[in-house]
């Protein structure tokens, strides 16, 4: 590649702590809460900014999930869609022609049916609503972009990342690569609140901007899973595999049903706040049945008919976490452009020849009994479950945290072992 190209870096993490737990013993008064609770969601959350770019970004992260499931010798899987759609939603704020169009095309806009202004403004309020201040669940999500020194970038762009998307600036010296490297360490390290470390490995001396985005989310069920219920049990891996794993025990009333559309149980768990917990399960030999058919439709159908029934659930403690390399995962969903010689971000800096070298995404995921901090038209059939079911979480399922408010996905996850 010629000398004159100078480099971008995309740097993008999500952390999650689940603080797990039960549901309220009382079904009566869930029932009310609840109820009550999803009259005013649809009361006063219809057609908001960030509701119209919601159903793209579920299409976006079921995309995105199919390819990495799909890849050879996948194993756990967990990362934030939000997290990476809004950071290339930003960046092509600075990008032009085809660079540009292929960005939200790949982000699952269609400019001839959404108007681009709608799209960022869509994000804009999707970041407002996700950082409110809430004393019931800790979320949080921001950018940060470190911009080399004395690299003059266009008046227009440094004002929309940060209008729209609430960007901080940086001027930071990226020929000092060691410094520059633990310049923006310790900056997702501080905004993680000290779980995801050591995202950057390398720099090149040559870059001209690296732009982070973070999203960290720390829940907790009403009640936690009792500590002295959990014992150590198997979980099959796949055929030939079984590992022991700690799994936390609970009895009582759960959103819990049989899906015969994704032939897989479906667990639904609120944290106190406005965010559920898909935990699904499939049947024996079924795994990529439901990937294949998993839809924001079907998540969408559960939400709206919520219904409690007597189970015995056991889950899992785990943690685990993902790192992706980005450039290879969307360039299969058609953003090529910004990452080659053909980029163009003229719309960022005049100067030519700038390309983005690396996008690089991390996730962490850590579920146990009291949590810790950490950061990241189908027909469905809903079977109720009227006697005492055991749902045994003890081979691969796939897990999505979703935010009611928004209606976006805010992380989506697969454990396939959670020793690892």
């Amino acid at each position: 590649m010629p000398s004159s190209i100078t480099w971008g870096l995309l740097l993008l993490t999500g952390l999650c702590c689940l603080v797990p737990g039960s549901l309220a013993q009382d079904p009566q008064g869930d029932a009310v809460q609840e109820t009550d609770a999803s009259k005013h969601d649809h009361e006063h959350q219809q057609e908001l900014p960030c509701h119209k770019i919601a159903p793209n970004l579920a299409d976006f992260a079921f995309s995105l999930y199919r390819h990495v499931a799909h890849q050879p010798d996948t194993t756990n899987i967990f990362f934030s869609p939000v997290s990476i759609a809004t950071a290339f939603a930003m960046l092509s704020l600075g990008a032009k022609c085809d660079t540009h169009t292929q960005i939200l095309e790949g982000l699952n806009f269609n400019l001839t049916e959404q108007a681009e202004a709608q799209i960022h403004e869509g994000f804009q309020h999707l970041l407002l609503t996700l950082n409110r201040p809430d004393n019931q669940l800790q979320l949080t999500m921001g950018n940060g972009l470190f911009i080399n020194e004395g690299e003059k970038l266009v008046q227009k762009f440094l004002e929309d990342i940060k209008n729209l998307y609430h960007s901080e600036a940086f001027s930071i010296n990226f020929k000092d690569t060691e410094a520059a490297k633990k310049q923006i360490n310790d900056y997702v390290e501080k905004e993680t609140q000290g779980k995801i470390v050591d995202l950057v490995k390398e720099l090149r001396p040559n870059t001209v901007f690296a732009l982070v985005n973070y999203i960290f989310f720390k829940g907790k069920w009403e009640k936690p899973f009792e500590a002295n219920f959990t014992t150590d049990e198997d979980f099959h891996v796949d055929e030939n595999t079984t590992v022991k794993v700690p799994m936390m025990k609970r009895k009582g009333l759960f959103d819990v049903h049989h899906c015969d559309t994704l032939s897989s149980w479906v667990l639904l768990l609120d944290y106190v706040g406005n965010t559920t917990a898909f935990f699904i399960l499939p049947d024996q030999g079924r795994l990529q049945h439901m990937e294949d058919t998993l839809s924001k439709e079907i998540l969408a159908r559960f939400l709206e008919n919520r219904s409690s029934s007597l189970a015995n659930i056991r889950l899992p403690k785990l943690s685990i976490s993902g790192t992706y390399d980005l450039i290879s995962i969307l360039s299969k969903l058609g953003i090529t452009k910004v990452f080659s010689n053909q980029a163009d971000l003229s719309g960022m800096t005049e100067e030519p020849g700038l390309v983005v070298s690396k996008a690089v995404h991390k996730a962490v995921l850590t579920v146990d009994e009291k949590g810790t901090e950490a950061a990241a038209a189908t027909e469905v059939e809903g079977t109720r479950i009227f006697i005492d079911q055991n749902v045994e979480f003890n081979r691969p399922f796939v897990l999505i945290i979703y935010d009611r408010d928004t209606k976006a996905p805010l992380f989506v996850g697969k454990v396939v072992d959670p020793t690892k």
